[in-house]
């Protein structure tokens, strides 16, 4: 019980941001009361040597993408910042320094974007964190609202959990407000199990 419970925790470290579509996007406020922890469902058993992939096929394949004009890239190499806040402002985000968003990224492992070919700019995004070994939180998860309804959030998903899963790392989490988990339960994840919920550090409540 105590290494589940061990694991859980460490499931359960807060990842604001992720959420579509954009009239049910998490703002970056600390309303722990609204959120949920949901994480991957499925965790094999110690001796596995790799786990079972949670997303056997991915729903649009990187071939069909670019037939739709979309390139799937795993690195933020090549990822223009300005043009990614413009899309965090457009779905509800705050705009962040452009040189805050490139230190975040040179210590985030896993980023995966969708390019439009035709403007070349980020329609789509997302990044995981964590310890490269047992747990990832999955951060930023958002698409450009006029390419909403194509299904692009998914495909970003499906290889982020895909990525994390082939790197052996099954405890993946993300806090999402409750009416966007219908959007998350498809692709392996649910409420904890075990109830837990999340807590962020607050200033103003130390010592109260």
């Amino acid at each position: 019980f105590l290494r589940r419970r061990e694991r859980t925790l460490h499931a359960t470290m807060l990842a604001h941001g992720a959420a579509i579509p954009a009239a049910a996007l998490i703002r970056p406020k600390f309303r722990l009361g609204h959120r949920l922890t949901v994480r991957c469902q499925a965790e094999p058993p110690l001796s596995a040597a790799r786990p079972a992939p949670l997303v056997q096929n991915l729903t649009i394949s990187d071939p069909d993408l670019a037939s739709r004009g979309f390139v799937v890239h795993r690195s933020p190499a090549g990822l223009d910042l300005d043009e990614l806040n413009s899309v965090f402002a457009r779905v509800g985000f705050p705009r962040r320094r452009p040189d805050k968003i490139a230190k975040a990224l040179e210590h985030t492992p896993t980023v995966l974007w969708i390019e439009d070919t035709r403007s070349s700019k980020p329609v789509a995004f997302a990044r995981a964190t964590g310890d490269g070994v047992f747990n990832a939180i999955i951060w930023d998860v958002v698409v450009d609202p006029s390419f909403q309804g194509l299904g692009l959030g998914k495909a970003i998903m499906e290889r982020v959990v895909g990525d994390l899963l082939e790197m052996g790392i099954v405890n993946i989490a993300l806090y999402a407000e409750p009416q966007v988990l219908g959007f998350y339960r498809p692709l392996g994840f649910c409420a904890d199990p075990d109830g837990i919920r999340g807590m962020v550090y607050s200033a103003k409540n130390k010592n109260k």
